[in-house]
């Protein structure tokens, strides 16, 4: 079977096609601006060389057209026709408290994804309109929605819960949910290879370090804690996001700056985090570069995320009574080398103890700790896509 894997954004369409009996990727690419001018298809077929294609796309619908007659086109195209697609996987990024695994879409699956807008306004809405868009288009095979926060919900509710008013999480689900699922899932498991473990009798701690942060505690093979909270923006300090805070600095900036709760919250997920802190950018190889030329402002913004993320692995060594690997992953997890050794410097004291010249690697799957290191520390690269088609294609199948 060959499967097809959706991601859309706010303005954008990623995808791949998959075929199931090896795994392997037929094509992938990106729709970016869609409902922008501008409009512009990156198209990657496996062997080909890449396609871009040029046309302003008014909406999801025309950007999935345009997919789809890619994908079989006779040149550059990856099938023969669509018939040989068997089922669409989606990233769904909220699921709420409905779905603890990956589902076959109805008009229920959709009700929950609507339900969840007022808490995911940024992604579930686009999410929605890439399903409706697909099924528009391809109404005579399954689909399958993959939720972010879905891998999450095996926490107990002494990690998951707030302490507010029980009503709140009664009447309106105000609770912790975590995101990045997919990917904590799919490095975790392959960390427990990595380990020659069951992954039912591992300890793991998963950094998702991207320009989004997120991490997760995983004992026994279930979310025991993860940083990210009833949205993404509790936990690591990231790009734009300031991670955690003390809440009353919300109420006396609204007053100070004459912010309105929409400006409040778009000021803390987009302005502030390393971008407000460093005053140079949301990107950490910019920041990296500011603080070796002398910024103090990038030398202290690092310091901050360093602590954030070292905070985060000592409370998950004591949630967990112990750790058999740390897994760094995504896009700064992956590569950026020096942020790695930063983060696992003077952890000796945990049994953490990294190889500096084994860590100096980029986007490898790698065991970088030291020899006598009780810790093991993995780069592991994630791979969020090829679980949205392995879920799809077990649902479908």
């Amino acid at each position: 079977m060959k499967v097809l894997v959706v991601n859309a954004g706010s303005s954008s369409i990623k995808y791949q096609v998959f075929d199931m009996t090896d795994e392997s990727v037929l094509a992938k690419g990106l729709v970016d601006r869609v409902g922008i001018p501008g409009t512009t298809l990156e198209h990657k077929p496996a062997g080909k060389d890449e396609v871009v294609i040029k046309r302003d796309l008014p909406d999801h619908t025309e950007g999935m057209k345009l997919v789809l007659d890619v994908l079989v086109n006779p040149e550059y195209g990856c099938i023969k026709s669509m018939d040989e697609i068997g089922a669409v996987g989606h990233r769904v990024v909220h699921g709420g408290e409905d779905f603890s695994a990956s589902v076959v879409i109805d008009d229920n699956v959709k009700k929950v994804i609507k339900d969840c807008f007022d808490i995911a306004p940024l992604h579930n809405p686009p999410n929605l309109m890439g399903i409706e868009a697909c099924q528009a288009l391809m109404p005579n095979v399954p689909h399958v929605a993959v939720f972010d926060t879905a891998f999450h919900q095996t926490m107990e509710p002494a990690n998951f819960l707030y302490a507010l008013p029980y009503e709140v999480y009664e009447k309106h689900k105000v609770r912790r949910y975590g995101f990045h699922g997919t990917s904590h899932f799919y490095v975790s498991q392959r960390a427990a290879e990595m380990l020659g473990k069951p992954y039912e009798e591992c300890k793991i701690i998963t950094l998702h370090m991207g320009n989004g942060a997120s991490m997760a505690a995983i004992k026994n093979g279930k979310v025991v804690d993860t940083s990210m909270g009833f949205t993404p923006l509790e936990g690591l300090v990231m790009g734009t996001r300031s991670g955690d805070i003390d809440p009353a600095i919300v109420f006396f900036l609204m007053e100070k700056l004459g912010l309105s709760a929409q400006e409040a919250n778009n000021y803390f997920n987009k302005k502030s985090g390393m971008l407000g802190l460093s005053g140079v950018s949301n990107d950490l190889r910019d920041i990296l570069e500011a603080a070796s030329s002398g910024n103090e402002r990038a030398q202290i913004a690092l310091e901050v995320y360093y602590n954030r993320v070292k905070g985060y692995i000592g409370k998950y060594v004591a949630k967990l009574n112990g750790c058999d690997c740390l897994v760094f992953t995504a896009g700064v997890g992956e590569n950026g080398y020096d942020v790695r050794e930063k983060v696992c410097e003077d952890l000796d004291y945990l049994g953490i103890k990294m190889d500096v010249e084994k860590n100096k690697v980029r986007g490898k799957e790698v065991d970088v700790a030291a020899e006598d290191s009780k810790v093991r520390i993995f780069v592991i690269p994630t791979n969020e896509e090829l679980v949205i088609a392995r879920d799809t294609y077990n649902l479908a199948k």
